[in-house]
């Protein structure tokens, strides 16, 4: 009597797949610009800045006319910005590369927190700022050009839509996108010390390119939290949110203001 010889179960095993070859995608490629595009595009702000002010002319003694205000406070942001921009295409990559701007609604919800968290501290680092400075002296160079004054409709929301909505995007553009990518463009001993650099040298320059030295430290204050959801997504939407969510507090001030509504 024969027996059947037992059958090796490697035999009716299915063939493993051969391993696939790894798949390095090529890192994106750097761009061309550095410190120097920045500093044209503070040098495009202030003349910008200059030339509102002579196309005016003299406006006569008293407050500023209010078209004045409007355009000496957008225009030059915005055609600094605007420049930014176009020099990420010209010596760069574009803007989506160049200044990280990848839109993500994970981006917007930690923009969103990192400035409501922020909008707590920058509450109370004005309080404490306000009992420094005095009342006389506690407001931003803004609110002294529309302080007591009453603006039409169109004005104001023009206004605010611009202090909450357009001026971050326009800032965050040039500090957070430009100078930050001009900061990681240089030789640092890792990436994350290149990022690290790059918050703290867009933290200071902004607020110190504000002008106003004695709301430097408060602009500091609300620097802080902006700059850090930009470091934590490392991308540029994220600190937009953040910035927006920390001027709509005091752009429904001027507006109500504006407006008559309310007095502060």
């Amino acid at each position: 009597m024969t027996t059947s010889q037992p059958r090796d179960p490697a035999a009716d095993a299915t063939p493993l797949p051969e391993p696939e070859e790894p798949v390095f995608l090529p890192p994106a490629p750097r761009h061309r610009w550095g410190f120097g595009a920045f500093l044209l595009v503070e040098a495009v702000l202030l003349a910008t800045a200059a030339f509102v002010s002579v196309l005016v002319g003299d406006t006569g003694p008293g407050p500023l006319p209010m078209r004045v205000v409007l355009l000496g406070t957008m225009l030059p942001t915005m055609i600094a910005a605007g420049v930014a921009v176009l020099i990420t295409y010209v010596r760069g990559n574009g803007p989506v590369v160049d200044l990280k701007i990848e839109w993500r609604w994970a981006d917007v919800k930690t923009g969103f927190r990192y400035g409501c968290v922020g909008l707590v501290f920058t509450t109370l680092a004005a309080y404490l700022w306000t009992r420094l400075v005095g009342d006389a002296n506690a407001t931003s160079a803004i609110s002294a050009l529309v302080e007591d004054r009453r603006m039409s409709v169109p004005a104001a929301v023009v206004m605010f839509v611009y202090l909450w909505l357009l001026g971050p995007i326009c800032e965050e553009v040039i500090y957070r996108g430009l100078l930050w990518g001009a900061a990681e463009q240089l030789q640092w001993r890792s990436e994350r010390w290149g990022r690290v650099a790059a918050f703290l040298l867009s933290t200071a320059v902004f607020a110190a390119s504000h002008l106003e030295p004695l709301r430097t430290t408060l602009l500091l204050v609300i620097a802080v939290p902006i700059g850090l959801a930009r470091l934590v997504t490392g991308r540029l939407p994220a600190s937009i949110v953040a910035h927006q969510v920390n001027n709509f507090l005091p752009a429904l001030t001027i507006l109500l203001g504006a407006l008559g509504v309310a007095s502060f």
